[in-house]
């Protein structure tokens, strides 16, 4: 009765995971062997376990990565020119986002960069940083909807704040003058602190002209390019190898 009540207060105080461990070792008689002091500490392991999840779920949610992509599935076997070696230097315990750096990966549509960009993201949030993935259109969207209903200062700060902000499809199309000013309000707030990962199928010297305004253009690239890693690639598309094993990029 008294052990109940005990685990029944753990769990009211959010210490599921210390619960779920105390409930266990209630039913090996093997636990019961070790001495206090080693029981205790397998509980709070459990519970420290626990909320490390947790909280790595949550970043993965609040990081809109869409998808099982991870580091340890990018295929490096596909020629397309993508160096492992930079790759793994870039990734390791998510340096460029560690170090305030972007990276732009950069090459035809099919090639996997929204792979690598989830993946780059996920490793990131995996390594206790937040990310937030989403594409040039669907951002400059959210940010006119934002506009709208009063909320454009909060998502703008959230867009300038999170660790690593991972826009796929940049400069596809012309920015129009609201999206390029905002653009540079964010770049404005991100400059020397945050990391910033952008996908394109245009050459960065295409930026400028997509961005339009020449002195806005100077501005945005001026903050980005002189920090970056560009990983260029090339090849046919992945998509039509597409078919490996669940949660792996096509081999």
């Amino acid at each position: 009765m008294l052990n109940q009540q005990t685990i029944e207060k753990l769990y009211v105080m959010r210490m599921r995971g210390m619960a779920d461990a105390f409930s266990q070792q209630q039913a090996e008689p093997q636990a019961m062997q070790l001495s206090f002091e080693e029981r205790f500490a397998l509980l709070v392991d459990r519970q420290w376990n626990w909320r490390q999840n947790r909280a790595l779920e949550r970043r993965l949610k609040e990081g809109r990565l869409q998808g099982p992509a991870c580091v340890e599935d990018i295929n490096f076997r596909a020629a397309r020119g993508l160096d492992k070696q930079v790759v793994r230097s870039l990734t390791q315990d998510s340096d460029w986002v560690r170090r305030h750096q972007h990276v732009f990966l950069i090459g035809p549509t099919g090639i996997g960069k929204t792979y690598l960009a989830r993946a780059f993201g996920q490793k990131a949030c995996r390594d206790d940083f937040s990310a937030y993935f989403t594409t040039a259109e669907q951002m400059f969207r959210d940010l006119e909807m934002a506009r709208a209903d009063g909320s454009y200062a909060k998502k703008l700060r959230h867009l300038g704040q999170v660790d690593a902000l991972i826009v796929d499809n940049w400069a596809m199309v012309p920015l129009a003058d609201a999206e390029r000013r905002a653009f540079l309000e964010i770049c404005d707030a991100r400059y020397g602190n945050k990391a910033t990962l952008l996908t394109s199928q245009l050459d960065v010297t295409q930026w400028h002209a997509q961005i339009g305004d020449p002195t806005v253009a100077d501005s945005i690239l001026d903050r980005l390019v002189h920090a970056a890693h560009r990983l260029d690639m090339q090849g046919e598309s992945m998509r039509k190898s597409k078919g490996g094993r669940s949660g792996k990029e096509a081999e």
